[in-house]
Formats: C-alpha cells, sequence, structure tokens
C-alpha cells in the first residue's frame, strides 16, 4: 500500500503559487502581489496573494491554505456521510485571474488535497481541482490551445481521462438559473483517489504546473488588443456571472466559509468591479451575442 506523503503535496503547492504568481508579475509588467498570512483559530491557516490595479491584470488572487480541525465541514460530508466524525487537513492552491482587457478571458484554477483521519482506521484521502476559462469575446483558437493543453496533460493518465474530467467540467460550472455555462470549461475532478496517491499526486502537479501554458499564450494574443466602452461594460455585466456562480453553487467557496477560513482569502475570486443589468439580450449578429450563441453550451474542442 503507497504512503501518503502530505509534506510532499504541502512542498509542492507552496512552490507552485510561487511560480505562477512571478509568471504572472511578468506577464503584467507592472503590478506586484501583496501577501498576507493568515491564521485560522480553528487550525491551520494560509498565505493570500493579491495582484491590483495591473497594466494586464485589472486583479489577480493566488492562494495558498492549509487548514485542519477535529471535525469535517457539512459541505465536506455532504456527499460522503461516513466521514463525518473524523479529522481532516485541507490543503490547496486557488486563483482567479480577471485581466483588464475584454478580449483577454478571465481564467481559475485550482488543485487541492484532503485527509480525514481517524485513530485505528486507515486515513481516507483525495485529490481534487482543475482549471477552466471564462471569455467575454471569445476566439476559437484560444479556446482550441486551451482545451489541447488540458487534453495533453492528461493523455499520460489514460485515454479518457480528458473527456471524463472536461465533461465533469461541462456539469459543475453549469448556472441552472440562466441554463448556460460559466465559460468554456476545461478539466475538473474530484475525490480523485482510485490510482493509488502517487500517480493522483503526479496528475494534480500536471493540471497544476499546465495552467499557465494553458492561459499565457491566449494572454499574450490578446492583451493589446484595442477595446472600448462597450467592450468593457459587457465585461463588466459578464463578470456578473462570475459573481453568481461562486456564491450560489461553487463547493470551494461553500467550504472555506463553513470550515472558518479567512472571508477575504475566499471572497478573493470576486472581481474588483461587476454590474448587473436587466433583461439584458444581446443584439442579433452583435459581437456579444457570439458568446451565446457558440460558447456556452458544451461543445467538443
Amino acid at each position: 500500500m503507497q504512503e501518503v506523503n502530505k509534506d510532499a503535496v504541502k512542498a509542492f503547492l507552496l512552490d507552485l503559487q510561487d511560480r505562477i504568481c512571478q509568471a504572472l508579475e511578468q506577464q503584467d509588467g507592472q503590478a506586484r502581489f501583496e501577501e498576507d498570512a493568515w491564521v485560522r483559530e480553528l487550525g491551520g491557516g494560509g498565505r493570500s496573494r493579491v495582484l491590483r490595479d495591473g497594466r494586464v491584470f485589472e486583479q489577480g488572487g493566488v492562494n495558498f491554505s492549509h487548514v485542519y480541525g477535529t471535525q469535517m465541514p457539512a459541505s465536506a460530508t455532504a456527499h460522503r456521510p461516513e466521514l463525518a466524525g473524523r479529522s481532516f487537513e485541507a490543503m490547496g492552491v486557488s486563483l482567479v485571474i480577471h485581466p483588464r482587457n475584454p478580449y483577454i478571458p478571465t481564467s481559475h484554477a485550482n488543485v487541492r488535497f484532503f485527509i480525514a483521519e481517524k485513530e485505528g482506521e486507515a486515513p481516507v484521502w483525495w485529490f481534487g481541482g482543475g482549471f477552466d476559462l471564462t471569455p467575454f469575446y471569445p476566439f476559437e483558437e484560444d479556446c482550441q490551445h486551451w482545451h489541447q493543453t488540458a487534453k495533453a496533460l492528461c493523455q499520460p493518465f489514460g485515454d479518457t481521462v480528458y473527456e471524463e474530467h472536461k465533461a465533469w467540467c461541462d456539469r459543475y460550472f453549469f448556472l441552472p438559473h440562466r441554463n448556460e455555462t460559466r465559460g468554456v470549461g476545461g478539466l475538473f475532478f474530484d475525490d480523485l483517489n482510485q490510482w493509488g496517491f502517487e500517480k493522483s499526486f503526479a496528475y494534480i502537479q500536471a493540471v497544476g504546473n499546465g495552467y499557465l501554458d494553458a492561459y499565457l499564450p491566449i494572454v499574450e494574443l490578446r492583451q493589446n488588443t484595442e477595446y472600448g466602452e462597450r467592450e468593457r461594460q459587457f465585461q463588466l455585466y459578464r463578470r456578473g456571472r462570475y459573481v453568481e456562480f461562486n456564491l450560489v453553487y461553487d463547493r470551494g467557496t461553500l467550504f472555506g466559509l463553513q470550515s472558518g477560513g479567512r472571508t477575504e482569502s475566499i471572497l478573493m475570486s470576486m472581481p474588483p468591479l461587476a454590474r448587473w443589468e436587466y433583461g439584458f439580450e444581446p443584439e442579433p449578429g452583435s459581437p456579444e451575442v457570439v458568446l451565446y450563441e457558440h460558447y456556452l453550451q458544451p461543445r467538443d474542442w
């Protein structure tokens, strides 16, 4: 039986946070991440890093957290009631990047590890995570690059992994009250332990490392595209969907709030500005309607 190495997971996650922040700062060329180290009263803590008012990125947050306690939060035991009463550790890196230019998509990535333990019984552990893309003015080639990068990193782990985790992402990042996906998806997985510890850990490393490969070429390509007030207002309107999903449906947000995490860190995924408009309908034939007609339902990329 493979031994679970919590220290190796934590070391990878801390290094991943460092490398992603460094790469995003380099891409932005102006703003820097500011770090808040925080301590959780019930056990654990983390380091939250936020970049604001950059040349390329209006706001971005890249968080590391490692929390533990004597009882699993309700959000974690809702679909696994057998874990109630166990002590737990949860660690992960989670990030959301809100670019300034409406032609650059918003992006999100997360890799995480949970372990629930009880004296005299084998530990129950799993990995989860993924990354997804939320364009406002989408380009076919950008979405294809994003998904091809995802498919390539999945391939060493099995022929069906990309298809399964892509479909899971499409299901998860869906807003039922709008009948639309949050964006064009990517990868999503949870409760991953069936491969054993070493292979499962290698997979989240591939996903975490693959995020920059998937995202930065798109940023580079679109960051100097000219835009006006119309595009900016549509970007802010569509950011409202991001808020709706994260506050109503996102399991990570619920887990963080229920486990007594740092509220500012949990809600750093919110955009710095967003807006809502009653009864908005994109004009037929407009650039905005392309998003609705071709990109907000699951597609084979």
